[in-house]
């Protein structure tokens, strides 16, 4: 049956809402609910959320258990960060092949208040602050014109969760209907853009962060590619925007080896540069 995908920043408040659907289906209905998440597959989250290898090998785990779990009886509510709008994508194709239909809750916070719910934490299961700040800068959030991320709920932290609307919205709405797309392309084809999207966001930082110590002129090495950007002195929004260009160009161009990313990307760099 139905798949409810939480979303938002670390600590915004995902698992606790997911908590309160629970307790509000157990009392309305018969149907089983299966909660799939970072804590249910038992990970160090400072650990996976550090390494993008073991951060994708989680989202493809949470993705198979998601895939086992769904069928024409049970509620599946998947609760973890669901940060990449790629993957949401993955998971509305899985949901349109399964012929399910599914609903996203986004638990809205500042930074700020996500920080401070983190550090209330007992010490062994907060994030570190690195990592909560990457996760939250890396964070795209959900947009209800599109497919995959509709119908939407957001929720900020004094709100009363809008549980009958959850429920009509999963179990009075028709599934999306399966198309040619989501019938004949593997769901890994959206693999690439989440590579493109976290290899040059690497980059990106790796060159801000190299810029504080390096003088013009210096060769600056960064993370997957054997190409070195020459320094120059870039601020955060002059990157940012040669990087939404090449992520533009690259999409209609894709490559076939995902490996020469990081190389394309400092050479696009390098060009645009100097």
């Amino acid at each position: 049956m139905p798949l409810i995908v939480m979303c938002g920043f670390p600590c915004s408040g995902k698992s606790q809402r997911t908590e309160e659907l629970k307790a509000y289906f157990a009392q309305s209905t018969e149907r089983k609910v299966h909660i799939v998440g970072d804590e249910t597959v038992g990970i160090d989250k400072n650990c996976v959320y550090a390494d993008s290898q073991k951060e994708k090998n989680l989202r493809g785990a949470l993705r198979a258990e998601v895939e086992r779990k769904v069928n024409k009886d049970d509620i599946v509510i998947l609760d973890s960060l669901n940060y990449i709008k790629g993957y949401r994508y993955e998971l509305f194709c899985l949901i349109k092949h399964t012929q399910t239909p599914h609903c996203l809750v986004y638990c809205l916070t500042s930074a700020e208040v996500s920080s401070t719910w983190n550090k209330s934490r007992d010490v062994e299961k907060q994030y570190t602050q690195d990592i909560l700040d990457a996760l939250v800068m890396r964070f795209e959030a959900p947009d209800s014109r599109n497919r995959w991320d509709s119908p939407l709920f957001t929720i900020q932290k004094e709100d009363l969760l809008p549980c009958e609307a959850i429920s009509d919205a999963i179990f009075h709405r028709k599934a999306p209907p399966p198309n040619q797309s989501t019938q004949s392309q593997p769901l890994s084809s959206t693999s690439f853009l989440y590579e493109l999207d976290k290899v040059t966001q690497d980059v990106l930082m790796a060159v801000l962060n190299a810029q504080k110590t390096s003088v013009p002129g210096d060769l600056i090495a960064l993370p997957g590619a054997t190409e070195k950007i020459s320094f120059g002195n870039l601020n955060m929004a002059e990157l940012r925007k040669l990087r939404r260009q090449f992520i533009s160009y690259t999409k209609t161009h894709p490559t076939e080896n995902i490996g020469k990313i990081a190389n394309m990307f400092v050479q696009y760099l390098n060009k645009s540069m100097h």
